[in-house]
């Protein structure tokens, strides 16, 4: 049976999957980790809004075990403080999804979400497709990062991802 490699799947997995992609020219996006976080508190959030009020998406996405768990953390604290120890996908540096070290690869190119655009220029090109401005979706409304954060977790997004911290120089 194949390995389920799942949605933003680590190179790694996909590797083992399908060692021939090795030989193809890769590349993944990263984001500030504080900002993640938030993004991900908030679609998380969102939806959790949107199931008990049962209006439109609600039956169409039920969310998953972890959604349903650490929607029911008491805020955002929590949640970063929490979650981060819990589970597992929301412990593990972004880093840990560009690289396969049972297959010594590392993807070719990696962007930034805050030079999206920019970035995804550089890969349409790499990979022979006209450039084209990314079409503006699923934004959010929730503010800047930084208003989210008390002192005990903005320590744990930096301990959890310090290894993304230092590797693309994040700052809060």
């Amino acid at each position: 049976m194949e390995p389920r490699r799942g949605r933003h799947a680590p190179l790694g997995r996909i590797l083992d999957s399908e060692p021939e992609l090795a030989a193809y020219w890769s590349y993944g996006f990263v984001r500030n980790p504080w900002a993640r976080m938030v993004s991900w508190y908030a679609m998380i959030d969102d939806w959790g809004r949107r199931i008990a009020a049962g209006g439109p998406g609600a039956v169409k996405n039920r969310g998953n075990d972890m959604w349903r768990a650490v929607g029911q953390y008491a805020d955002f604290e929590e949640f970063v403080v929490r979650g981060t120890e819990e589970w597992p996908r929301m412990g593990r540096p972004q880093t840990a999804y560009l690289g396969a070290t049972s297959h010594a690869r590392e993807v070719d190119f990696i962007g930034r979400t805050e030079n999206f655009a920019a970035d995804l220029r550089v890969v349409q090109e790499r990979i022979g497709v006209t450039p084209q401005e990314p079409p503006r979706r699923n934004r959010s409304t929730h503010g800047h990062y930084r208003d989210y954060f008390t002192d005990a977790a903005r320590r744990r997004v930096a301990e959890v991802y310090a290894e993304d911290i230092d590797r693309f120089g994040y700052t809060f």
